[in-house]
Formats: C-alpha cells, structure tokens, sequence
C-alpha cells in the first residue's frame, strides 16, 4: 500500500502492521544427544587412576556467595519486647 493510504487505514483503525521474527535453529559443533555431567570433586580413587585427566570439571565460581551461617538468635524476651512494640505501633 502507498504511504498515505497505509496512515490513513491506521488512523481509521482498519490496519494493524504485525512485525513477525524468525529464527534458524541448527546442530552446533558441540552437539551432542548424551548430557555429559562434568565432575565437581576430585577424589583420591580418581588421583591413584590418573583418571582426572581424561574427564571435564566444572569451573569454580570465585564470586559465589556461600551460605549464611546459621546461629545466633534473639533472646526470647527481645522477641516479646519486638512484638509488644509492634503491637503498639499498629494500635498508634
């Protein structure tokens, strides 16, 4: 359609431009139908067979965070002070 017709149909809202995407899938050349899971532990079996050498590792994330330690908890008349506290608050 010419340009002033297709404005014209959109301002009379009788024409809606649909953008359609596709896409090419193909077989890389790391392509493979067995997931192999990679080793995350070497282990002293795998050190006396050598065979470390022949199997992948995972990497080792440096960033990572580890896991919060878990201890430490308040003091149960802390926790009765708090909820007191809250209590009042929401009653002003």
């Amino acid at each position: 359609l010419p340009e002033r017709e297709r404005t014209e149909l959109k301002r009379r809202k009788l024409l809606l431009e649909v953008t359609l995407k596709s896409y090419w899938i193909r077989k890389g050349s790391a392509f493979s139908t067995a997931v192999a899971r990679p080793e995350t532990e070497l282990t002293p079996e795998m050190i006396a067979t050598g065979s470390w050498r022949d199997r992948p590792f995972k990497p080792y994330n440096f960033s990572a965070l580890g896991l919060p330690p878990a201890c430490g908890h308040l003091h149960p008349l802390l926790k009765v002070r708090s909820q007191l506290r809250q209590i009042f608050l929401e009653m002003g």
